[in-house]
């Protein structure tokens, strides 16, 4: 959003429209994310989107669980 002025430039990407978004890892995860701490490195800095996404919402629930259930349709190589 035009207000999300704060958030460093070399994690913001483009959509094919040319949206800015946050920046995605090769797993999927906002570059923003410490994978070792499970944090936003970013916090005070933040976009709005991730303001409004409130730790343990409904959202910040099913957003976990699916990520739990990520590789259960993965196909698994023969035994």
């Amino acid at each position: 959003m035009p207000e999300d002025t704060e958030v460093p430039r070399h994690m913001i990407a483009h959509t094919a429209h040319g949206l800015p978004v946050m920046a995605h890892d090769e797993d999927g995860w906002c570059v923003a994310v410490d994978p070792t701490r499970m944090n936003c490195t970013i916090y005070a800095q933040r976009p709005g989107v991730c303001r409004a996404f409130q730790m343990g919402s409904r959202d910040c629930r099913d957003v976990r669980e699916a990520y739990f259930h990520r590789y259960d349709e993965a196909e698994l190589p023969p035994e």
